[in-house]
């Protein structure tokens, strides 16, 4: 009896960490940008600049946030669309503009702000982590 009971908690041990397992691949697909992204702004009039985007992906709707020495900010608006993400970022004085391609765990793509600044950036999720 006592081994029997053994064998269950084992079996059903390893059920759950496939369970665990499963949902967590599920969730990469449905929302692949849902995360934490490392990301890196090229070019414009401050040079390069690391930042951090914190993305929630529902569907084609992206909200979160983004932060760099230069502070934190809301995302305003976001769209992730035929494998693009868009997103604005509202500052007291303009907008920040940011499109990128997805491939796999990566970003890359370019950036605006306002009329006459940009260049591009690229990112790498690093939370949840990878496969």
């Amino acid at each position: 009896m006592k081994r029997n009971l053994i064998l269950f908690s084992i079996i059903c041990t390893i059920l759950f960490l496939f369970a665990s397992v499963i949902t967590a691949t599920n969730n990469e697909q449905d929302a692949p940008l849902t995360g934490t992204w490392t990301c890196e702004g090229k070019g414009g009039s401050l040079g390069d600049m690391p930042f951090t985007l914190y993305l929630q992906q529902n569907d084609q709707q992206v909200d979160g946030s983004a932060s760099s020495s230069m502070g934190d900010a809301p995302i305003s608006s976001g769209s992730f669309k035929q494998n693009t993400l868009e997103i604005q970022i509202e500052t007291p004085d303009s907008v920040y503009n940011l499109t990128a391609k997805l491939d796999g765990r990566k970003l890359s793509g370019t950036w605006t702000y306002g009329k006459d600044d940009k260049g591009t950036w690229e990112g790498e999720k690093t939370w949840p982590a990878g496969k």
